[in-house]
């Protein structure tokens, strides 16, 4: 396939001083430059084998995830209806949208507006916030080990939030000038918004409602944004590899009227269509291994589009790094096996952001064979 000469002397320099090192990641380019040079093809390296690319038969385009209304969680109503709903969407699917969250669509919006502005500076303003390779803060492209791994047609901008020693304050950008203040109040509304969702979720277990919250202690908090320039190719490339987030719980806000979310589920990719300020959220390995496989986090994968670029927001939500993860007692009974092993969130994390997308292959690190 035909490439385009577009890595900047950055780029080049930054894989240049990794030659000696740990990670070499070969050539990345910047997916938005490469749309840009108006290529007609898609460098090799981001060209898919025939079972991985998407399309084709295993796509049901007919079925949707569930919605659930979290007005109706908070008040109760319908005789506990709407949390029978939720407890269908955690077994059966492990993704949901939500609505009537209690965050503003005016919130909603801006943080959209000024991430796209952000993706629409010049890559020399962009890279001002470099991804170290093999790293997973700042701009660039995360989950890359190898040099010849296969790419994402995929621009991301990923940023620790809390707790605070975490952040790397250094990569947060500082244009557009609204940026830093929209995504604080954003991200605070969003963890609101995830402390909720843990409390219901426990509820549909038969837990206590705290029962999440007081064990995930000062927990971790990330946002990355991922943005997909249309691509020549959208037949042989991913947007984004399929995968399950390490997270408790994740939330994905998604262009309006532009799907390329999809979910599997028995076997075919199932598109998440968007509905107007609805989030999306998806349960993580972690809860999974909480929840002693009752509730199961789920492979998605992001598709590319010809002709009209996509923006995600997602925010990834987890307990603290010194917490230990195991199967609840409660959730351990009556004969069934503990199917995983006790260790720290910290060792979890550390395994999963060291590994490049692929699946629930991470989750193997705490099965119990």
């Amino acid at each position: 396939m035909a490439s385009a000469a577009v890595c900047s002397p950055k780029q080049q320099q930054q894989r240049q001083e990794e030659d000696g090192g740990v990670v070499k990641i070969g050539r990345v380019d910047d997916v938005q430059e490469l749309q840009r040079a108006c290529v007609d093809d898609v460098p090799e390296r981001y060209v898919r084998d025939g079972d991985d690319r998407p399309g084709g038969a295993n796509v049901c385009a007919h079925a949707e995830i569930p919605v659930i209304d979290a007005g109706e969680l908070r008040r109760g109503g319908g005789d506990g209806d709407e949390l029978e709903k939720l407890r269908q969407a955690c077994e059966e699917w492990g993704f949901f949208q939500v609505v009537n969250h209690g965050i503003d669509g005016e919130l909603l919006d801006e943080m959209e507006r000024l991430s796209r502005e952000f993706f629409m500076l010049p890559l020399e303003e962009k890279e001002r916030y470099p991804m170290a390779p093999g790293g997973i803060q700042g701009y660039g492209h995360a989950f890359v080990f190898s040099e010849d791994q296969k790419l994402d047609w995929c621009n991301m901008l990923a940023l620790g939030v809390s707790p605070a020693f975490i952040r790397q304050p250094m990569l947060w950008p500082t244009t557009p000038a609204a940026f830093t203040d929209t995504l604080e109040r954003y991200s605070a509304e969003v963890r609101a918004l995830c402390h909720r969702l843990l409390e219901h979720i426990a509820e549909t277990l038969g837990l206590a409602p705290g029962t999440f919250a007081g064990m995930f202690g000062d927990a971790v908090q990330a946002v990355r944004m991922n943005f997909y320039p249309p691509c020549p190719r959208p037949d042989l490339v991913l947007g984004l590899s399929a995968h399950s987030d390490g997270s408790a719980v994740t939330v994905l806000q998604q262009d309006a009227g532009r799907a390329g979310l999809q979910v599997l589920r028995d076997g075919a990719w199932v598109p998440v269509h968007p509905v107007p300020h609805a989030l999306v959220v998806n349960l993580g390995d972690s809860l999974e291994v909480l929840t002693n496989g009752r509730y199961k986090s789920v492979e998605h994968r992001a598709v590319t589009n010809g002709e009209q670029d996509r923006l995600s927001i997602v925010t990834f939500y987890a307990p603290a790094y010194d917490v230990e993860l195991g199967p609840l007692p409660e959730l351990v009974a009556d004969g069934e096996p503990c199917r995983y092993r006790r260790f720290k969130h910290g060792e979890y994390s550390r395994h999963y952001v060291t590994s490049k997308l692929e699946g629930k292959k991470t989750l193997d690190f705490a099965k119990i064979n």
